[in-house]
């Protein structure tokens, strides 16, 4: 198949969804609860367009990545469930299925910290990204995804032995094994270096592009999110509080003061730091 293969111009971007068109995603009025007492999401709405890049940001505990764990159905291994709302994803609801059944629909999660196996070899790991698949062309999509990222073919030794940037490209080639519509990607920086994050980003940005695949973005680094994304969400406590294009966020007063270090071009004075500014408009 071309799935791997599409040759695009180095400027020429992803698809464009059509205007009015169904989103790939939809997360309709979902709460989720934990041991059947912890509430963590509260009434949680998103849209994710076919071919876009969607962030949702937000400070620790916002319940990002439990709405990841929700649509890739990974919660019950947590003893969580979603117990209101839907999730539908391409005109399908996909909530309370298994795991297995929600990547063969198409939706692949690259875990927050990478979740390699560091015992096996860098084909080994790419090639469980390939376990729902039962076609014959797994072999080639290994040499296509090693192509992808060269730095994995150079390298002989066992997962555990890369650096984090490299298991942070392992886990993305893992996941485009599964030959996903949709990739979930949870802290995709997290533990790297700001060069690395910049790499990594890139690349993210290059898979949307060059092979059309949907991406949802969980990540505290609001700016390198936001410079990927065409559309974002912040959430806290358990539901979106702002959502907008990437631009509009990035001009957003409140947006500048709490998630990308400052407010408009006006320097902070650091007898501020012990406490906001500006209260949280929607607080």
């Amino acid at each position: 198949m071309a799935w791997l293969s599409m040759s695009l111009q180095p400027n020429q971007m992803g698809p464009v969804p059509a205007a009015g068109a169904a989103p790939l995603l939809a997360v309709r009025n979902v709460e989720v609860m934990y041991d059947e007492v912890i509430l963590v999401l509260r009434g949680l709405s998103l849209e994710v367009p076919r071919g876009a890049v969607v962030t949702l940001l937000g400070a620790n505990g916002a319940g990002k990545s439990t709405t990841l764990k929700a649509i890739s159905g990974l919660l019950k291994s947590e003893d969580g469930q979603v117990t209101r709302g839907e999730i539908v994803f391409e005109g399908r609801r996909i909530d309370g299925i298994d795991p297995d059944r929600i990547v063969r629909h198409g939706i692949f999660q690259v875990m927050e910290g990478r979740r390699i196996i560091a015992d096996m070899s860098i084909g080994e790991n790419l090639r469980l990204g390939a376990f729902t698949r039962r076609d014959s062309e797994v072999a080639r999509d290994l040499e296509m995804v090693l192509d992808y990222f060269p730095r994995l073919r150079e390298r002989t030794c066992l997962a555990g032995y890369l650096s984090g940037g490299e298991q942070q490209m392992l886990a993305i080639g893992r996941a485009l094994m599964a030959r996903p519509k949709m990739i979930l990607m949870d802290e995709p920086s997290m533990g790297l270096s700001p060069l690395l994050v910049k790499e990594v980003f890139s690349i993210i940005r290059r898979i949307n592009r060059d092979l059309g695949v949907t991406v949802l973005l969980v990540e505290q680094n609001a700016r390198a999110a936001l410079s990927v994304a065409s559309y974002g969400y912040i959430m806290e406590q358990g539901k979106v509080v702002l959502d907008g294009t990437a631009e509009a966020l990035r001009q957003n007063e409140d947006v500048k003061e709490f998630y990308l270090g400052g407010a408009g071009e006006q320097r902070k004075s650091f007898k501020n730091l012990k406490s906001f500014r500006r209260r949280k408009r929607w607080l």
